[in-house]
């Protein structure tokens, strides 16, 4: 007969979720470990694919699970991106979902068995998100949006979004959080890499991340390539997960607004070039790099003030 102490790990292993989770983490301290903590217990393989981080991350992650086999983690030699960690750890998953997954996020109870029970209610939908909050509890922005065609960018760069209850097709505002929370699962054009869970069948029809992106715009850009295959992409409101955002990316704000708007510009090129006039995407490609130049701006305004403040007090 088997000791109850095997029965029970016997039943906690085929109650798991048949889930590889996916976590790219560049320099995330702390969090990493709850972000992990969080999902272990819960799923059949957690994969850590470090872009060569510098902090002690990994070293606070391993005395927390070293017994663990559930947990891999991949040391990467050089910082490969964002959509090149996915990939990585594509490749060295098993399951057939996969949930990508920042290392900034906080899965809630529930959350995942809840997304899980949406993905199998349709063998058409291929990639699920949750609901995406702030540590406050609001709602977090780009949970659920639409595409940011060219149209629809300029409408919002120019504030035109706020003649939407006048002509709501015209002026639509692909910002979906500014709309009430639905109470039911609802089909949607995009959602965040921060959260996504993914059918290995549908990764398999779509293709893989394309690593050209460094950071941001690939989650938009795999969200496309998945609408052109026919899948759908699914918004769960009642799957809450916090969001940390900028946990990575806060120590480097000109680098990661620099890929940023890079990113964007290889997003409009690879999907709207042949549906926008030339003109027009000159004006696109000048816009862009007129936010940039104004980021740049603001965050060097935002530096000289703090050393004024410092050398004062």
């Amino acid at each position: 007969m088997h000791a109850p102490q095997q029965i029970c790990h016997d039943i906690k292993e085929r109650c798991k979720q048949p889930i590889s989770v996916i976590i790219v983490n560049y320099n995330a301290g702390r969090i990493l470990t709850q972000c992990v903590q969080a999902v272990l217990q819960q799923v059949q393989q957690v994969l850590v694919i470090d872009n060569a981080s510098s902090d002690s991350s990994l070293s606070e992650l391993e005395s927390s699970f070293s017994a663990d086999n559930h947990l891999q983690i991949v040391r990467l030699n050089s910082n490969a991106g964002f959509a090149a960690g996915c990939n990585t750890g594509l490749a060295a998953s098993t399951q057939p979902y996969i949930l990508f997954l920042n290392p900034d996020c906080i899965l809630q109870e529930n959350s995942l068995q809840r997304m899980m029970q949406v993905m199998e209610s349709d063998p058409r939908i291929g990639m699920i998100g949750g609901y995406l909050v702030n540590p406050d509890g609001s709602e977090q922005g780009g949970g659920r949006r639409a595409i940011p065609t060219p149209w629809r960018a300029f409408v919002r760069a120019f504030g035109l979004h706020h003649l939407e209850k006048y002509s709501p097709r015209l002026f639509f505002d692909f910002h979906l959080d500014k709309q009430p929370l639905p109470q039911t699962p609802i089909e949607v054009e995009a959602i965040s890499g921060a959260l996504m869970l993914v059918k290995r069948q549908a990764i398999d029809d779509v293709g893989s991340w394309d690593e050209q992106y460094f950071l941001h715009c690939e989650d938009l850009d795999w969200c496309m390539q998945f609408k052109q295959k026919n899948w759908k992409i699914v918004f769960v409101p009642d799957a809450p997960v916090v969001h940390f955002q900028g946990t990575c990316s806060r120590a480097r704000p000109y680098f990661v607004s620099w890929h940023k708007h890079k990113g964007m510009l290889r997003f409009y090129r690879k999907f709207f070039r042949q549906q926008y006039p030339g003109i027009l995407m000159g004006l696109i490609t000048l816009g862009v790099w007129l936010r940039f130049s104004a980021t740049v701006l603001v965050y060097a305004a935002q530096n000289c003030y703090r050393m004024l403040k410092f050398k004062h007090e």
